[in-house]
């Protein structure tokens, strides 16, 4: 409790203070392979209405599909967001994870480990793809295809209290290299200053961090994506006991299959802020989850996404604009695909 009360001390003095700074993390970026396009500063050529004239009803195509295959199965939805984070931390937001295996490249970032067999969702991708097709030939690219869908997919989760405007203008990539995803993806065992590395390399502040890490209020994870990391030791564990104790059962040592849990017990199939309350109690599932607590800074911000109302949110959907803006490919650098698997 007395841990507690100073936390909530000090999201109150930053809350007074409108903002907490990011600490001077630094910036590593990853190396761009010499076959790949150029791409432009974040944010560079997108606009809100992009298909305005030349597709007008595109977003709504891409809605519809993605609320009907939500509401049928809401973990498709958490599978959408994760996916367009996936996308956007490897060569940009520019479909690359979308990319089949051919034989001239047999290992693409789809097939990568932090997105085989976990990532979800490419079904939902074909079939917007396939409407917008029939309906704007050679017009809609497959990178906004998922950037829509993530907002979509949020929009829907959260009841359309995290729906909001996405700019659009992004082109598609040809490079897709299952060594990128690892080198580029930030794995549920990083410690706090590893995942603030991992964010500053695409331009990401420490509050970006925490406010996307709130996406882990849906969807599901494999035991071995915690359990390897040791969260269900009982002798050095920080997790709650009793969740503990519940995930051993459904994680058995001796199991043959990589079973799958939710990450929020509470609201599992809801894009709220239960996820910061869950931290706070220590229930929840990952390494990176927990760190959050591990610094001042992350730890208020942690307590005002808990207990300020519709807070989390408003950032959550700045956060999701921000984080599609990255490395992406516009005009010229850059293709439109026909179909979202195969480069034209």
């Amino acid at each position: 409790m007395a841990r507690l009360a100073a936390l909530t001390s000090l999201a109150l003095l930053c809350s007074v203070m409108i903002s907490c700074h990011a600490d001077g993390y630094g910036y590593y970026p990853s190396p761009t392979p010499a076959s790949a396009p150029t791409p432009t500063p974040s944010g560079a050529g997108l606009a809100v209405g992009f298909y305005s004239y030349a597709c007008p009803n595109a977003e709504a195509i891409v809605r519809g599909v993605v609320t009907k295959a939500v509401q049928q199965n809401p973990g498709v939805g958490a599978g959408l967001i994760r996916m367009l984070f996936h996308d956007c931390f490897v060569q940009g937001c520019d479909g690359s994870v979308l990319l089949d295996p051919t034989p001239a490249n047999p290992q693409p970032e789809k097939l990568s480990p932090p997105n085989f067999p976990s990532l979800r969702g490419f079904e939902v991708i074909d079939a917007a793809k396939a409407a917008l097709e029939a309906a704007c030939p050679g017009t809609v690219s497959c990178a906004d295809v998922v950037a829509f869908a993530g907002r979509d997919a949020s929009a829907v989760l959260s009841g359309g209290r995290a729906d909001f405007a996405m700019p659009a203008g992004r082109r598609d990539g040809r490079v897709s290299l299952s060594s990128e995803a690892l080198q580029n993806l930030p794995p549920p065992s990083f410690n706090l200053s590893q995942l603030a590395a991992s964010f500053a390399a695409k331009g990401l502040g420490v509050d970006d961090l925490v406010v996307l890490s709130g996406a882990h209020t849906v969807g599901r994870s494999h035991c071995s994506s915690f359990v390897r990391d040791g969260r269900l030791n009982e002798s050095t564990s920080d997790m709650n006991p009793a969740l503990a104790a519940s995930l051993r059962q459904q994680c058995p040592a001796n199991a043959t299959t990589d079973n799958t849990v939710v990450q929020d017990v509470v609201t599992p199939d809801a894009l709220d802020n239960q996820y910061y309350k869950n931290v706070l109690a220590r229930n929840v599932l990952f390494t990176s989850d927990a760190a959050l607590l591990k610094s001042g800074q992350t730890a208020a911000s942690v307590v005002l996404n808990a207990f300020v109302p519709g807070l989390w949110e408003q950032k959550f959907k700045a956060a999701m604009v921000k984080m599609a803006s990255i490395e992406v490919k516009t005009g010229t650098n850059g293709e439109i695909r026909t179909n979202c698997r195969v480069v034209n």
